[in-house]
């Protein structure tokens, strides 16, 4: 697949892979998915707005130069909490290298304090501390580059700083640097993501309209969607991290309205698929409130509540990629792939999509059973 390296959220040559639950590929404009719905059905999106959660400044420690990627956090609270952040750190550079090649930070420890400055200016970097913005490391976390980090001063000094001193994670990709608008989806509430929900890249409020006059529900969940990468094989293979969510109580109530139409609950993007199954994993019914996601997807979870998901399109080892072999069985997410490669489809968060049909459980089983037996190799 090719990277997509402008930062356009609606590009009108978008295109959409329809992967069918019987195994049955389309191409079509992304801007026909609505086409692809039956009245009856909800779609659910993430409104979760996304925080500049990256940081540069200086280890006091060492003096080393760092970045900082904020990663996740336990709670969707904004005001009045002070719950340590997750964060991934790194030694000195930016996007412009990718993030596998960055170099590891400083011997860390914890009680280090981090200072930061304010981002690149006419007049170059800003002089570290300027803003005000400083943290500790609370605690290690079995890992080099991952700390918990606990920002000084109360929440709204944190949030000020954040906004005066952060960018948005960006990667290698794309060239130019992202303007917080850039990651904002249209629909972008509590920032709480730490990426965006890239999925809803492909939402608009025509197509919102669109989905209400043919008589298909759209509702929202809040979920702190994490990092996609954090440069280490080691560290990428535990994620996704835990991510806080948030459910409203209107959107429980289109999930019961579907039901009883017999409709089906099509989520856009991996973080909401995470999030319903994670509310439904206890008896398949969804309940309004909080709750932590700390599941992992994959192709042997059970969906209790998903029927299809809009994604973006997704490398084979990718966290993204695993929670899509709960959908479908080997040998078709394996032709999928294959069709996106040979078609040129873009990926990243800029890219196309992918419209993934759930198939029928033992329909699964059988063909990851025949593929076992016949010794036909895994998509993983």
């Amino acid at each position: 697949m090719i990277a997509a390296n402008l930062p356009i959220q609606r590009p009108r040559d978008a295109r959409l892979l329809l992967v069918r639950a019987d195994g049955r590929i389309t191409h079509a404009p992304r801007s026909r998915f609505v086409d692809f719905l039956t009245p009856g059905d909800v779609v659910i999106a993430n409104d979760a707005a996304t925080l500049p959660a990256s940081l540069h400044g200086v280890h006091v420690a060492s003096g080393a130069e760092i970045e900082v990627r904020l990663a996740g956090r336990r709670s969707l609270a904004v005001d009045g909490e002070r719950a340590p952040f997750l964060a991934v750190v790194f030694g000195a550079g930016d996007y412009h290298v990718r993030t596998e090649d960055r170099p590891p930070p400083p011997a860390l420890s914890a009680g280090d304090r981090l200072m930061f400055r304010g981002p690149r200016g006419v007049a170059g970097l800003a002089p570290v501390g300027a803003e005000g913005l400083s943290a500790t490391i609370e605690a290690l976390l079995d890992h080099p580059r991952l700390v918990a980090l606990r920002f000084d001063g109360g929440a709204r000094a944190l949030w000020a700083g954040l906004a005066r001193q952060g960018r948005p994670i960006q990667y290698a990709h794309i060239s130019t640097p992202l303007a917080l608008w850039d990651v904002w989806t249209p629909i972008a509430a509590l920032p709480v993501a730490f990426e965006p929900p890239s999925a809803s890249f492909a939402l608009d409020w025509g197509t919102i309209r669109a989905l209400r006059e043919r008589g298909i529900a759209f509702a929202t969940i809040t979920l702190a969607a994490g990092i996609s990468s954090t440069g280490d094989p080691e560290l990428d293979r535990r994620l996704p991290f835990d991510e806080p969510y948030r459910i409203p109580e209107a959107t429980v109530s289109a999930i019961r309205r579907a039901r009883e139409l017999g409709g089906r609950i099509v989520a856009v993007g991996t973080s909401v698929v995470r999030g319903l199954e994670h509310a439904a994993s206890r008896d398949g019914v969804v309940r309004a409130g909080d709750a932590l996601a700390d599941q992992r997807l994959g192709p042997a979870s059970r969906l209790r509540l998903v029927h299809a998901v809009l994604s973006g399109t997704h490398e084979p080892g990718s966290s993204h990629y695993q929670l899509l072999r709960a959908f479908l069985d080997e040998r078709t997410l394996a032709t999928a792939s294959a069709t996106l490669e040979a078609s040129g489809y873009r990926t990243h968060e800029f890219g196309d999509s992918v419209l993934v049909e759930k198939q029928d459980r033992a329909v699964r089983d059988a063909a990851d059973v025949f593929e076992r037996e016949h010794g036909i190799a895994s998509a993983a």
